[in-house]
C-alpha cells in the first residue's frame, strides 16, 4: 500500500510539474492533484527535495518501461525509411497524450539538474532497447562510431521535440529523415 501511494504521489507530482512548472511543485499542489487530504504528500515525502527525487525516479522508470516496450515491439529498422518512421512515431509519443506531460516534466527537471548533480545523475540517459535498435541499425550500415552517432541523432530528435513542444505542431518527417541521413553520412559527409 505504501509503495502504491508513493507511486500515486509521484505521478501526481509529474502532473503538477507539467501543469505548473517547478515553482508550482508543492506538497499541497500534489495533494490536490492526487485528490488526497492535505498533508498526505508531506507524510510520504518530508521535503520538497525528497518529492522531487521521487518524481524524477518515477519519470525515469516510466520512460525506461516505455523504451523497453518500444524495443520489444519494434524490430531493428531495415532501412532509413523505417528508422525515420520509428523516430517520428517516438516524437508523436513525446508531443501528445501522457507523453506530452512527461516531456514537459522531463525538461523542467533537466533545467533544474543543471544546478543539481544528484538530480542530473538520476536523469542521465541510460541504455535501452530502443536506443540499442538505433545503434544496431547504424552499426549494420558500417557507420563509424555508431554509439556516438546514436547519441547525436537522438539528441537532435530530442531537440526537435523540444522545439515543437514550445512552438506547437508536429515534428516534420523530412526533418527526422534529414537527421537519419546525416547520421548515416557522418560529419564529413561521407
Amino acid at each position: 500500500m505504501a509503495t502504491e501511494r508513493r507511486i500515486l504521489l509521484a505521478d501526481a507530482a509529474l502532473d503538477v510539474l507539467a501543469d505548473e512548472g517547478m515553482r508550482g511543485l508543492t506538497h499541497r499542489a500534489v495533494d490536490r492533484a492526487a485528490d488526497l487530504p492535505p498533508g498526505t504528500t508531506s507524510a510520504y515525502f518530508r521535503t520538497r527535495r525528497s518529492l522531487l527525487d521521487a518524481l524524477v525516479r518515477r519519470l525515469v522508470d516510466v520512460d525506461q518501461a516505455e523504451f523497453r516496450e518500444l524495443g520489444a515491439t519494434l524490430p531493428v529498422p531495415q532501412d532509413a525509411a523505417e528508422l525515420t518512421a520509428a523516430l517520428v512515431a517516438f516524437t508523436e509519443l513525446r508531443l501528445t497524450g501522457p507523453g506530452r506531460r512527461r516531456t514537459l516534466a522531463r525538461y523542467a527537471c533537466a533545467v533544474e539538474s543543471v544546478r543539481d548533480p544528484a538530480l542530473r545523475e538520476v536523469l542521465a540517459p541510460r541504455g535501452n532497447a530502443a536506443r540499442d535498435a538505433v545503434r544496431d541499425f547504424l552499426a549494420n550500415r558500417g557507420v563509424p562510431d555508431p554509439e556516438e552517432r546514436t547519441v547525436t541523432l537522438l539528441a537532435c530528435v530530442d531537440g526537435l521535440v523540444f522545439d515543437r513542444l514550445v512552438t506547437g505542431g508536429e515534428v516534420p518527417r523530412a526533418h527526422v529523415r534529414g537527421l537519419v541521413e546525416a547520421a548515416l553520412r557522418g560529419p564529413d559527409g561521407a
